[in-house]
C-alpha cells in the first residue's frame, strides 16, 4: 500500500468559497496555475469546510428560533441558543450534554463536539454543517479532477475531531472516494510469522491527518496533494469508518 516515501504538499491560492461552487474545477484550475502535476494515483485530501460552503450547508444564525430546550441549555453554560439549536437539529442522538460540552451523532453516524457545526472561518452570523453526503461530495470532486488530468486519483473529505482519552483533535475523513478507507490485515503474518487477527488500520484517517499538518485554519490551505500512495482495486466510502452501535462498547 505504501511506498518507501510520500510527499505532502498544500495546493495554495484557492479563491474564497461560495455556495455553488463546484469544487473539482476550481482544485484543477489552482493545480495548473500552481505548477503541480498531478499523477495517477494522487490523492486530493478537502477541508470539510469549503465543500460545506460549496455544497450551501451554511446556516444564519439569525434566522433560527431555539428551542425551550436549547434555551435552558445555553442560558446554564453562557451559549448562543441560536447555536445550540442548530446542533440539535444537526443531531440523530445527544451522546453527553454538560458541563458546556455537547457531543453528539450526527444523521451520518459520526460522533463529534457539536455535531460538526462550526462557527470559524465563516461569516459572522453564520456557522457551517457538515456535508449531507461527504462521500458522495467526495466521488464528484474525484471525477472533475481525473477528467481535467485524465489520471485516477482518490479524494477524501476531512474534519476535525476529537478523541476519547486523548487532548487535542485531528483530521479524520468524513467522506472517500477512490481511496482504501481501510486495510485489513487480519490473516497476513507479521515479521514473526505469527498470525496477524485483529488488526484493521484506518487509512483513510491516517492520511487525513498528516494532511492536517498542512491544513491548520489560519494557513489558508483547504486542499493537500499526497503522492506515493497506491490506488488499491478496491473503492471504500467513509461510512465504513464508522463502527456499528452493535460493536461500540460506548454508545
Amino acid at each position: 500500500m505504501l511506498n518507501p516515501e510520500i510527499a505532502i504538499q498544500g495546493v495554495a491560492g484557492l479563491p474564497e468559497v461560495d455556495p455553488g461552487t463546484r469544487l473539482g474545477p476550481l482544485i484543477s484550475e489552482a493545480l495548473k496555475r500552481e505548477s503541480l502535476e498531478v499523477e495517477a494515483n494522487n490523492i486530493f485530501v478537502v477541508a470539510q469546510k469549503i465543500v460545506s460552503k460549496a455544497e450551501g450547508d451554511m446556516v444564519r444564525l439569525a434566522a433560527v428560533v431555539p428551542s425551550i430546550r436549547a434555551e435552558s441549555w445555553a442560558r446554564s453554560w453562557d451559549k448562543d441558543p441560536r447555536l445550540v439549536e442548530v446542533v440539535l437539529r444537526q443531531s440523530r442522538r445527544i451522546v453527553r450534554m454538560e458541563r458546556g460540552v455537547l457531543i453528539a451523532e450526527t444523521h451520518h453516524g459520526f460522533v463529534c463536539a457539536n455535531a460538526g457545526v462550526d462557527a470559524s472561518n465563516t461569516p459572522e452570523g453564520s456557522v457551517t454543517l457538515l456535508p449531507q453526503d461527504p462521500d458522495l461530495s467526495a466521488e464528484e470532486i474525484r471525477l472533475d479532477i481525473e477528467k481535467a488530468f485524465e489520471v485516477p486519483v482518490g479524494v477524501i473529505v476531512t474534519d476535525t475531531f476529537g478523541r476519547p482519552w486523548r487532548e487535542g483533535l485531528v483530521n479524520v475523513a468524513l467522506g472517500v472516494s477512490g481511496v482504501c478507507a481501510r486495510v485489513d490485515y487480519r490473516g497476513e503474518r507479521d515479521s514473526f510469522g505469527k498470525p496477524i487477527r485483529l488488526t484493521v488500520m484506518a487509512l483513510a484517517d491516517e492520511l487525513a491527518a498528516a494532511a492536517g499538518l498542512l491544513m491548520a485554519k489560519t494557513n489558508r490551505i483547504p486542499v493537500v496533494q499526497i503522492r506515493g500512495i497506491r490506488r488499491p482495486s478496491e473503492d471504500q466510502n467513509a461510512q465504513g469508518l464508522v463502527r456499528p452501535a452493535e460493536q461500540d462498547l460506548f454508545r
